[in-house]
């Protein structure tokens, strides 16, 4: 499976609905019918809507797991010792190829976020609410709500209402991007360590949560808080979506009660039974291993005892059919080219832990392994946003769960298993705000190779200056890698690192060019240049 999930897959549950409920009826709930299947909704004080998320434990969904109540209440503490009322954001940026739970809400079920939001909104005393977007299915559902409910921002409406759509891009769905984008920003993230509960829209205090959170609160004040607590587990109770895609017979979303068998939701989405490893939490989570993935159950507290995370709630199992490793290195190379190219660890660090990992593969030995392990540690807590932190996870669980493989590439001649393109991808778009001549058609590897001519190679180390993505340095001072394939940003970078090589050890070949006759030619020019530098050091 090598294609993008589409906005809407087959939506599932286990035991009763909540968040999906009514999905049995129609393929999207209106207002009249939302309001026929949930019931009318209760307004709420602001500390009547912090004792119920409190009670319900309501963490948020969208990967970090920050507690609701906690959050709601920085919010009010901020607005009132400020002086100054509060934001509400819905983040619907779900922009992962292997997530579509919020999406799927977003499309099918838009008034549930919106009572979750509203509520929020009244109980802060709020003036706007900005609902945070990047798909054309969910501006248009989302817009559609707003006009059922006749939330269109008429003069002199005392709440303040817009949909913000933004790029597909991983980043975009980064909290400060979201905020920097709705003061009129690029959807980038800042780098700056400020939370948005103290500063964030128009420099107010702001609440912002993703679209599942606020479903589950909405869920939460129609039923109560014990009814809710009844699904679940007591520790983490209610229900969870996920998204299950990878080696299945067809990708699904599954809305869960917590404490189901992890097994369980495979089988339903059609997966082997046996799988060799199970990625959690998306391009930012962690491997399991066959054994882990048997007695994992669905719940933060225990995917993470096994080496898990819920993270943003996708599911990907690959089959014993396929190289793990290779299709970890298809999504490091796609985790690379999402860099919004702000900070060093993101635009030069993911590549060349991308490149170190795809050296791993062909045989680079212990040497590479290491050099792999370093930039992973080193890209770590360094970045602008989580970006290079989340990706530098995702490498270190694919060398710590599949270490019999490892060991096939890095000491022997590979695993022999294809890559079957089972993890979905998406195409990378170009970069907002970023520089020309850095789109879709210049990411990803180009014909070209640049090679090391070992004989000529004096450890001057500039080629690792020049082109960090492709070349770093050994204990001994000497680059890591022989040859490596040139990503098509990289082009220009690696034929300045050929032309100022003092030792001219390096050498770049075009894989298309590579007939006899081209290969004589370069040859014959390689020995003219030797011939040079030699009567030069003669001189």
């Amino acid at each position: 499976m090598n294609e993008t999930l589409p906005d809407v897959p087959e939506v599932r549950v286990v035991g009763l609905p909540q968040l999906t409920s009514g999905f049995d009826l129609v393929e999207r709930l209106d207002l009249p019918m939302h309001l026929r299947v949930h019931g009318p909704l209760k307004p709420m004080g602001g500390e009547q809507l912090s004792a119920l998320a409190e009670a319900i434990s309501l963490k948020g969904r969208g990967g970090a797991g920050f507690p609701f109540a906690k959050k709601l209440r920085a919010v009010a503490e901020s607005a009132i010792r400020k002086g100054i009322r509060p934001v509400v954001v819905v983040n619907g940026s779900e922009d992962e190829p292997a997530c579509r739970k919020d999406t799927v809400l977003i499309n099918r079920a838009p008034h549930l976020i919106l009572d979750g939001a509203l509520l929020a909104v009244e109980g802060l005393g709020a003036p706007t609410l900005i609902i945070g977007v990047t798909r054309d299915s969910t501006q248009a559902s989302m817009e559609a709500a707003l006009a059922e409910r006749g939330l269109n921002n008429r003069p002199g409406s005392a709440l303040r209402v817009r949909v913000q759509r933004n790029p597909v891009r991983m980043a975009t769905g980064e909290s400060s991007a979201l905020i920097r984008s709705a003061n009129g920003g690029p959807p980038l993230p800042t780098g700056r360590k400020v939370r948005a509960s103290d500063q964030g829209v128009g420099n107010a205090p702001t609440l912002l949560s993703n679209a599942e959170t606020f479903a589950q609160l909405a869920i939460a004040a129609r039923i109560g808080p014990d009814q809710y607590r009844n699904t679940g587990l007591c520790d983490e109770p209610g229900t969870v979506m996920l998204t299950i895609s990878g080696a299945v017979a067809h990708p699904l979303v599954i809305e869960t009660p917590t404490g189901v068998p992890l097994r369980h939701v495979l089988q339903m989405a059609g997966a082997t039974p046996d799988p060799q490893g199970v990625l959690t939490g998306g391009y930012h989570g962690r491997w399991l291993g066959a054994a882990a993935a048997q007695e994992a159950i669905i719940s933060r507290a225990s995917l993470d005892a096994v080496g898990g995370t819920l993270g943003a709630g996708a599911i990907l199992p690959i089959s014993q059919e396929t190289c793990p490793l290779g299709e970890s290195l298809r999504v490091a190379h796609w985790l690379a080219a999402e860099s919004t190219r702000q900070c060093g660890p993101c635009y030069l660090g993911l590549p060349a832990a991308a490149l170190g990992l795809e050296h791993v593969l062909n045989g680079g030995g212990l040497v590479a392994l290491e050099a792999l392990k370093q930039i992973a540690n080193t890209v770590k807590r360094r970045g602008a946003c989580k970006h290079p932190d989340g990706s530098a996870m995702f490498l270190e669980s694919t060398i710590k769960a599949f270490t019999d493989d490892l060991a096939a590439h890095v000491l022997g001649n590979g695993c022999g298993r294809p890559v079957a393109g089972v993890l979905p991808l998406a195409r990378n778009s170009a970069v907002p705000g970023g520089p020309p001549g850095h789109g879709a058609a210049d990411r990803g590897p180009s014909q070209q190779k640049i090679h090391v001519d070992w004989t000529l190679c004096r450890r001057h180390g500039l080629c690792a200056t020049i082109v960090p993505e492709i070349f770093q340095l050994g204990p001994d001072g000497f680059p890591t890698v022989a040859e490596a394939s040139v990503p098509r940003y990289a082009e220009a970078s690696a034929q300045r690192a050929v032309r100022r090589c003092p030792a001219l050890a390096l050498r770049i070949e075009d894989e298309t060019m590579r007939t006899p006759a081209r290969v004589n030619q370069l040859a014959a020019i390689r020995r003219t240049w030797r011939g040079v530098g030699a009567l030069r050091r003669q001189k």
